[in-house]
């Protein structure tokens, strides 16, 4: 009776050792295949210098959703076709224009842009005395007798001494998104809001923001200064609270014009009906091309299901890349795939979405029960020798939140994110300031993540 529970002892650990032996060598496999055959950097580095930024019904983006179709389509896959969505379409006109005026004839001008989905300011454009706030607790303090006819400057730096930058981004956003918004309660006729970034630099970052029910009679335009320029006004009050901010933009919201997610799959072996999502947003903002947010994302999430088949490994289940379009100003993309989802009775299991810049991976954060999270911290050692070690609870990603579901695992890429607000939504956010060798390290652990899901049933299969 001893001798044969230790048989079995010795069996199960052969096959415990063996298992982790084998994933240790596809994980290789993957990881070798993506940075000496990886397409990503190709495919961004056209996305980015052919096409350029991909704003919600521009033409670019329309031309984005042509070319990636026409990729997907050469890699052989089981499936490929474009999912309709309508989406909104907001143009920015001609260049932003702002400056400081201390006297009259004395003015120094100030980086701005435009915020999406803001109202454009008159003709001649906006001409008034500036009074700086933190949060929308100041204005209420303030109240409209001290703001009516006044430019709102919302100047709330993100935290710097927050090591996840994503959670700083947290802590600033809603000045930006709701801003224009709570000033127009109080008579403000217009907003200006601090740059989301953590470095003082000259880009002013764009970024949605909301008027919720306001009447368009009430909307005040709204832009964002860049951080340089937010100090440098900042301060000019400190030292006269006096002084008049101009600024005039041109833009405008248009009616919804019909637009596409990118779909492709590799149909499952043996549990075709259980789908496994990776993917990220085509659509982007228009002030650089996109490289970054969320160009990365969609060419990484592209490769998983090229490195796939090209390494011969034949998935359970059916796994889907998703390009979803509208991320930025809307979440269109994101909510008509889940809709369409539900009304078509799929079953998907697992989603992983990319969506956090095109930086060197360090982990990836999971939304998930207990359960499943315990299986996937036994994966950690199979990560650790690429150095990606961080496995954490928390979100997915936007697009792929609506799929979310009781059993279901939602999965996010987490690269580096100390560089990234420094080109989220700004001018810089361009294909130069992507690493290629750090791209396809991204690509290499979203394929390796779908691999171990589909090998293991993770998510609400189990």
């Amino acid at each position: 009776m001893i001798k044969k529970l230790i048989c079995l002892i010795l069996m199960v650990n052969l096959a415990t050792i063996y298992g982790q032996t084998e994933d240790e060598k596809q994980l290789k496999k993957f990881y070798d295949l993506a940075l000496t055959k990886g397409k990503s950097y190709d495919w961004l580095n056209h996305l980015s210098n052919q096409i350029g930024g991909r704003l919600s019904g521009s033409v670019q983006a329309e031309q984005a959703i042509v070319y990636t179709k026409s990729e997907l389509d050469s890699l052989g896959l089981d499936r490929v076709w474009l999912q309709p969505v309508m989406v909104p379409k907001w143009v920015r006109g001609t260049p932003e224009f702002a400056y400081i005026e201390s006297k009259p004839g004395y003015t120094s001008n100030v980086p701005i842009c435009a915020l999406g989905g803001s109202v454009s300011t008159p003709p001649g454009g906006v001409k008034a005395n500036v009074i700086e706030v933190k949060e929308f607790s100041d204005l209420e303090k303030l109240g409209k007798e001290k703001i009516q006819g006044k430019i709102v400057f919302f100047n709330r730096p993100m935290d710097p001494t927050l090591l996840n930058t994503f959670q700083a981004y947290g802590g600033a956003v809603n000045q930006r998104s709701s801003g224009a918004a709570e000033a127009a309660k109080y008579g403000a006729v217009g907003v200006i809001v601090r740059s989301m970034n953590l470095r003082l630099d000259d880009y002013p970052h764009t970024g949605s923001t909301r008027y919720g029910d306001l009447p368009d009679a009430e909307k005040i335009p709204a832009a964002a200064i860049s951080t340089n320029g937010a100090e440098f006004l900042s301060t000019t009050l400190r030292l006269d609270p006096n002084i008049q901010f101009y600024f005039k933009q041109n833009c405008k919201q248009l009616e919804d014009v019909p637009s596409f997610n990118v779909i492709g799959e590799i149909k499952g072996s043996t549990k075709p009906n259980e789908i496994m999502v990776v993917g990220g947003h085509l659509d982007s903002w228009d002030l650089g091309d996109g490289a970054h947010d969320d160009g990365a994302g969609c060419v990484q999430s592209m490769d998983v299901l090229r490195l796939l088949k090209l390494s011969g490994y034949q998935p359970k289940r059916t796994i889907r890349v998703v390009l979803f379009m509208n991320e930025e100003n809307g979440l269109r993309g994101g909510r008509k795939y889940a809709s369409e989802a539900k009304i078509k009775g799929e079953n998907h299991v697992f989603a992983l979405e990319s969506d956090a810049g095109g930086f060197t991976p360090r982990g990836f954060s999971f939304d998930s029960s207990e359960a499943d999270f315990t299986t996937i911290l036994k994966w950690r050692s199979l990560f650790e020798p690429y150095l990606m070690q961080q496995f954490t609870k928390g979100g997915g990603g936007a697009d792929i939140g609506p799929l979310k579901k009781e059993g279901m695992v939602l999965a996010g890429l987490r690269p580096d994110s100390q560089r990234y607000f420094a080109h989220h939504h700004a001018e810089n956010d361009t294909f130069e300031h992507v690493n290629k060798r750090e791209l396809e390290l991204g690509a290499a652990a979203m394929v390796s993540l779908m691999y171990l899901a589909d090998k293991y049933d993770l998510g609400s299969a189990n």
